[in-house]
């Protein structure tokens, strides 16, 4: 392991930074509260991403649209709360950022100032320059991300591949280099051809998060619920199960459920005198 990265060493840019350089590769969730931020922490995770998926699998949304600045500073509060060495980053949600410099601005403030989160995630490339100058200017960490932007769905029209085109794939790499020299601190890459990840990661010397982008990021990231297995219907190719929690909670609620209405829960070790 990296000395830049030992167990107990708090995660931050400039670590980043360093694993970057030293070859090693940046592991990261994503995480909506309190106890599966400590549990993630307590596993050495070297990143959790409070992200806008939390529209998804925490309020039950077809997409990442609907959730508020509001709704991901009580996420991130949790979170923060439960993280002794992890950086923690926020997703910027849809609407408060990518038409208004401004406003860009004031919610990456609440953000930071409300949650005690260490850094912000912004979607898009050129579109979005001038948020993430102001954001940059004012201190505040910026990740950013290119490829499948779920906060684009509509505009994109599917969750397909990404950059398969050569005049996407350009795109991509150009809005890449943008973003690095606006002074992002990394780059989420989603679901792009493994190759084209490989190319971009070569060029940029900050680490590139990969979901769906194969081996050759400098770091991966899949949203927790999916990785342990508490989604049952969502099944990309790039996800893999470590966990099948679904089959695992359901088979323990039914048990208990059974318990209780035979009278096999409490027991008398488990009453009191």
């Amino acid at each position: 392991m990296s000395v830049h990265a030992k167990p107990d060493d708090k995660i931050t840019t400039e670590t980043f930074r360093r694993m970057k350089e030293e070859g090693e590769k940046v592991s990261m969730l994503t995480a909506y509260d309190f106890t599966t931020a400590r549990i993630l922490d307590a596993a050495k995770i070297d990143a959790i991403l409070v992200g806008d998926s939390a529209s998804n699998v925490m309020a039950g949304h077809q997409t990442t649209l609907p959730v508020t600045l509001e709704q991901m500073i009580y996420h991130a509060q949790g979170v923060v709360r439960g993280v002794d060495r992890a950086m923690v980053i926020v997703d910027l949600p849809f609407g408060y950022y990518r038409s208004d410099p401004k406003k860009a601005l004031d919610s990456a403030v609440r953000i930071m100032k409300e949650s005690g989160a260490h850094a912000v995630k912004l979607e898009g490339g050129v579109e979005i320059k001038e948020s993430v100058v102001r954001i940059v200017n004012a201190g505040i960490p910026v990740m950013g991300h290119l490829g499948l932007t779920p906060q684009s769905i509509y505009q994109l029209g599917s969750y397909k591949l990404r950059a398969k085109e050569e005049s996407e794939a350009q795109k991509l790499k150009s809005d890449a280099l943008l973003l690095e020299s606006l002074g992002c601190f990394s780059i989420v890459l989603e679901k792009i051809p493994t190759l084209l990840a490989k190319e971009v990661s070569g060029v940029l010397s900050i680490p590139t998060i990969g979901i769906g982008a194969g081996v050759y990021c400098d770091g991966q990231v899949l949203v927790y619920q999916d990785m342990v297995g508490m989604n049952k219907d969502f099944s990309p190719k790039f996800l893999r199960r470590y966990l099948n929690l679904y089959t695992e909670i359901t088979s323990a609620v039914e048990q208990y459920v059974e318990d209780v209405k035979n009278l096999r829960f409490p027991n008398e070790s488990e009453s009191y005198g």
